[in-house]
């Protein structure tokens, strides 16, 4: 479990602890951490290591002095992280022999993932896998020389030794291999121009999908692995394909695995929200911390599914996770925070994993009384839900319905006791050390939930989901958007910091998208469009026609690279290129559709190898080789009418609207005083305007 679950996925991760600053007095170590604001950080900053922060000064000691540097990335939430901090970084020994020859730099990886990517990909050639925690070392310029994931404490001081020693009798060695392994990096990320011209008619889709079906688990969803990571993204591009090609193999395994996740341990049955992954085939034990963004886009993904199923599963998910968001999630301003740890305090006061959402069968028996037999059929407090230390992680294998038959109880009564068994076991939870929390906020990842809750919106039409949207819409505007048009990437303690990088522009501009789409304000298509004229001036490369991840106004590290391959978050360029398609469209733009199409086919010859990590450049390609349609509603009744539309399941559309008369390409000559008009176009063609919702999805078909 340790080093190798993360191999393929460099993306996000993250998670927890709070960041008050106690009184120096207490401890009898303090790093230059103490002045950052990153939690993770901070738990770092009492460490015997003489830690600094990844900035100028730092870089500029190592060089000054001529000393190796240990760059050493993680996150708040990541349990071998912390195992490491125990067993080597708060240890003496260890620390004397990094404060001696080395400047030692710590990076929490979602502050900073451009530093991140550098030195994961430098640890992918060398090793041939990776993950967190990230050890590398460096030479005094910051190129990487040698590296791994999670050391013990003797591995690591014996590797630290080893590699002074070399750098201090053989110094022209470590610069050779320097120089290789920059090379290296910098052809990691490198977009190849395709020549070929632009068909994407040619492209062989079908048979990708049939190749992408061998690896399905055909059992418990997902794939046919363990670790299990959920991949959101790979799930929204097959329900889209399963069902546009009325394809049932590909349908049954989207719904499938959602059933198995919502039903599987990966799940917080008591509190809702999903944890990251699963430790086995049967989304049984989970990695126990709790991202933003997996919950985000689970909640766009459990609110699209249900539209098309009205499975109640799917809207229980929903509702449960918003709520989880809401009550442990959220800052009073409207801002998101990034995660929930993994550890927490077990009954001897130690962090252990899991801690404070297992339970033991005699804590149920006593919590539930008469109810523990239903309990435990319908959650598994048997053989198939244990785990360790006699601790059981909910999870279930049978339908309401077979429960209902089962112990001849009507569905009302079930649901009044699932009601009453989480009540009664949050209260309890709550009273356990909780998880640490993760509480800076990252723009990229707000922008995300921005999404999920509009797209919650749209299927439940809660109007709490919606308000929820705007507030942290509003939250982005007034402390994350800069007066210059620029974004910050970071927010905590009531500052805001770190320049923004190309996902966080991404992910604003397509759930400032959907806000539009939901509420028809122009302010919020407008907005998009400007941070998209932004990204082309600060990111865009013209040889390319791609993004580089940071801003030309950002110091270069190794390498500039670009993001491209989707992961557990879809990569910030396929983002983009999805964005450009439906503001070409919102506005005229010939630039931008241009752009997204050259983009999406300089990726299609790496996709056919490896189709999981381009399911959102795939999504993009059904809209090139199906039709798009453009759906415009105007008139007094437009947002009502609009909200009937976004209650379906119409991933192929954009949406346009007013209530008024305006002036903008999709909406200029179509209002009308009298009546409330829906046009549907496509490919340059508006068909008849027509009135009622229902004939407008005719028309969709």
């Amino acid at each position: 479990m340790k080093k190798n679950l993360l191999l393929l996925f460099i993306p996000l991760l993250f998670s927890c602890n709070s960041s008050k600053k106690e009184t120096l007095e207490q401890h009898l170590y303090t790093n230059e951490l103490i002045n950052e604001t990153s939690p993770y950080l901070l738990q770092h900053a009492h460490n015997p290591v003489n830690w600094r922060a990844w900035n100028d000064h730092s870089l500029q000691q190592a060089k000054d002095e001529n000393k190796l540097m240990i760059i050493s990335v993680g996150y708040a939430a990541c349990h071998w992280c912390h195992v490491m901090e125990k067993e080597s970084f708060e240890d003496s020994t260890v620390a004397a022999v990094m404060n001696k020859n080395f400047i030692s730099i710590k990076v929490d990886r979602e502050e900073r993932p451009d530093v991140d990517q550098i030195y994961i990909n430098a640890v992918q050639l060398m090793t041939g896998s990776a993950g967190w925690p990230l050890n590398v070392i460096t030479l005094p310029d910051g190129r990487p020389v040698w590296g791994g994931t999670y050391f013990r404490k003797e591995q690591w001081i014996s590797s630290l030794e080893k590699m002074q020693k070399l750098y201090e009798e053989n110094p022209e060695k470590l610069i050779a291999y320097a120089d290789k392994l920059e090379e290296g990096i910098k052809s990691m990320n490198l977009i190849t121009v395709n020549p070929n011209e632009i068909n994407f008619n040619e492209y062989k889709t079908h048979a990708v999908v049939n190749s992408w079906l061998k690896t399905f688990d055909p059992k418990f969803g997902g794939t046919n692995r363990s670790p299990k990571f959920m991949m959101p993204n790979n799930l929204e591009f097959l329900l889209r394909y399963g069902i546009f090609e009325h394809n049932k193999t590909v349908q049954n395994h989207v719904f499938l695995t959602l059933d198995k996740m919502a039903y599987g341990g990966l799940y917080d049955h008591v509190g809702g929200g999903f944890a990251r992954y699963s430790t086995d085939i049967k989304w049984h034990i989970p990695h126990f911390e709790k991202m933003l963004y997996d919950n985000a886009q689970l909640v766009s993904l459990y609110s699209k599914a249900y539209t098309i199923t009205k499975n109640p599963l799917y809207k229980e998910v929903v509702e449960e996770t918003l709520n989880y968001v809401s009550r442990e999630m959220t800052h009073k301003e409207g801002a998101f925070y990034s995660s929930l740890d993994a550890d927490s305090d077990n009954k001897s006061g130690e962090l252990e994993e899991g801690a404070y959402y297992v339970f033991t069968k005699e804590e149920l028996k006593e919590l539930l009384g008469d109810n523990f037999e239903l309990f435990s059929d319908y959650y598994n407090v048997n053989n198939f839900g244990k785990w360790e230390k006699e601790n059981y992680v909910l999870i279930r294998d049978k339908s309401d319905a077979e429960i209902q038959k089962q112990f001849s109880i009507t569905l009302e009564t079930l649901q009044s006791k699932k009601k009453d068994w989480k009540s009664i076991l949050l209260r309890f939870r709550n009273k356990r050390p909780q998880p640490r929390l993760d509480d800076k906020t990252l723009t990229s990842w707000n922008a995300l939930m921005i999404t999920g809750y509009v797209d919650a919106y749209k299927t439940f039409q809660k109007k709490e989901y919606l308000d929820a949207a705007l507030k942290n819409a509003e939250f982005i505007n007034n402390t994350q958007l800069q007066s210059n048009g620029s974004l910050h990437h970071t927010y905590k303690d009531g500052k805001s910091s770190i320049n923004g990088y190309l996902e966080d522009y991404a992910a604003v501009i397509q759930s400032f998208i959907g806000l539009y789409e939901v509420t028809l304000d122009d302010k919020w298509i407008q907005e998009a469009k400007q941070l998209a004229d932004y990204s082309f001036s600060n990111f865009f490369d013209n040889e390319k026609t791609m993004f580089y991840f940071t801003s030309k106004e950002d110091k270069k590290l190794v390498t500039r690279n670009f993001e491209y391959r989707d992961n557990v978050i879809p990569s910030s360029n396929s983002i983009m290129a999805n964005n450009l398609l439906v503001l070409s469209h919102h506005f005229d733009n010939e630039k931008y559709r241009i752009t997204a199409s050259k983009m999406l086919h300089n990726v299609l010859p790496e996709i056919d190898s490896y189709p999981s990590g381009y399911s959102n450049w795939l999504n993009l390609l059904l809209n090139e080789q199906n039709n798009y349609f453009e759906v415009v509603v105007v008139g007094k009744n437009a947002v009502e009418k609009v909200a009937e539309i976004n209650n379906n399941y119409l991933p192929n559309i954009l949406i346009a609207g007013s209530t008024t008369d305006k002036k903008n390409p999709l909406l200029e000559l179509r209002y009308n005083d009298n009546e409330t008009l829906i046009y549907v176009c496509v490919n340059n063609a508006c068909k008849i305007p027509v009135s009622e919702v229902s004939e407008a999805l005719e028309l969709l078909k």
